[in-house]
């Protein structure tokens, strides 16, 4: 049976690509921009206490503040913080782990401070209510969004990171540092806009068979995976139809206790839909995290929400599409901080005889947030769902081109191919 319900709208929260066969052109680079405030940056790594395990995209707010960021693969993090700021403690979050505070004297006795988390466990049977149908409460979340989420327009700023890989070599790496005016989640009407602060691109980037692949929309299409904001992208009424939903678990986020609720697309739906969990927080209400994936076992559908134009010849095969997002808590307000999308899939060419397999990746961090100096920004100066990042930025060689702000620290691979490439670069150009 194929479900009547369109997915108008759906391919665009997307990590969304095009690919076509054209030539490349480095636009020039601007001017730096000038850093004058002074600031002291703090390096760790989060491990587990029981086995050492790395901890991958754990929060790390400074406390007292809205500055934030997250740890990378390497569960490796550096946050930047005014010296004249008031702030004196980090502190560290995790998916099923108590939260630490870490003294920022603390960091002075190392260049990287492994910080250490132990894991929190949920005894159920002290748990006396739970609902028994997991469609109500969604329905209930939804409810509460006004509640739970801020009905004021604000202004963010946060980082974004990009990268295309061919096989295990990336062939195109840009970062920026964004400006957000973020729509109040009480208002449809107020759309989220990202307008570029400061950018910079990998030095290189390789031919790829001919072909030119690429990445669009960008951090717009990013803040896309704020699903409390963007509701049809997974929670409308018209997927109640779509998904079951399933209460399957009680963990501890944040110290706070959550309902974990599974979703998977129904047996007698036809088209491609997601399955994954949303993490709900249990006295409030609120979606708190989530993840979910694309189910890609119809790859000629699959493979349509993806790609915008390809050669002749050309046939694309998903292999997986993953997903997450999360949202910190002050003074029962939950803010959207963080969002990360993967993408894998195999492009085969009619008269060649392997396949390859290409791998992207996109992720922000939001970094602070305000409630003052709110403006939408002008047209011309918005990052659009048609824009291409990698045609925005510009390269640049400076290890310190970051100064103050704040960004994921990159890990161990992304660094060596910034490296790598950027000396390809000055080679050739030598």
């Amino acid at each position: 049976m194929k479900t009547s319900f369109t997915n108008k709208g759906f391919w665009l929260m997307i990590t969304a690509v095009f690919i076509s066969a054209s030539a490349y052109a480095f636009p020039k680079g601007d001017e730096e921009i000038a850093d004058t405030i002074n600031f002291t940056a703090y390096y760790g790594k989060v491990i587990t206490s029981q086995n050492g395990r790395t901890l991958p995209f754990a929060t790390v707010e400074a406390m007292g503040s809205n500055i934030a960021t997250v740890t990378n693969i390497d569960g490796e993090f550096t946050i930047k913080i005014a010296m004249d700021s008031d702030v004196s403690d980090l502190k560290v979050s995790y998916i099923g782990f108590s939260n630490k505070t870490i003294p920022l004297i603390q960091f002075k006795a190392s260049r990287l401070l492994t910080i250490r988390l132990e894991p929190n466990s949920v005894q159920l049977k002290e748990i006396t209510i739970r609902p028994q149908d997991a469609l109500e409460l969604i329905i209930d979340v939804l409810g509460n969004v006004r509640d739970n989420y801020s009905t004021d327009p604000m202004m963010m700023r946060g980082f974004y990171r990009e990268t295309i890989q061919r096989g295990r070599n990336y062939v195109s790496i840009s970062e920026a540092i964004i400006d957000i005016f973020k729509g109040a989640y009480s208002n449809d009407f107020q759309i989220d806009q990202v307008k570029l602060f400061k950018g910079r691109k990998s030095a290189d980037v390789e031919k790829m068979d001919t072909v030119l692949f690429k990445l669009q929309g960008g951090p717009k299409t990013a803040l896309l995976l704020d699903v409390v904001k963007n509701p049809y992208i997974l929670l409308s009424s018209e997927y109640y139809d779509i998904y079951n939903f399933h209460l399957s678990d009680v963990i501890s986020i944040d110290d706070k206790l959550h309902y974990v609720v599974t979703f998977n697309q129904k047996s007698y739906v036809d088209d491609p839909y997601y399955k994954g969990k949303l993490y709900i927080d249990m006295d409030k209400l609120a979606i708190t995290e989530v993840e979910f994936e694309l189910n890609t076992e119809n790859k000629e559908e699959a493979a349509r929400l993806f790609i915008q134009r390809k050669p002749i010849g050309m046939t694309i095969i998903p292999e997986k599409a993953v997903y997450r997002a999360k949202y910190t808590i002050e003074e029962d307000h939950w803010y959207f901080s963080y969002a990360r999308a993967e993408v894998k899939f195999k492009v085969n060419w009619k008269k060649k005889l392997f396949n390859t397999t290409y791998s992207t990746m996109s992720e922000i961090a939001i970094t602070d947030r305000t409630f003052e100096g709110i403006e939408k920004f002008a047209a011309r100066d918005r990052f659009k769902s048609n824009d291409v990042m990698n045609d925005k930025v510009f390269i640049f060689f400076d290890q310190n081109f970051w100064g103050r702000y704040n960004v994921i620290e990159p890990d161990q691979s992304i660094e060596s191919a910034i490296n790598r490439l950027n000396r390809k670069y000055l080679k050739r150009n030598s």
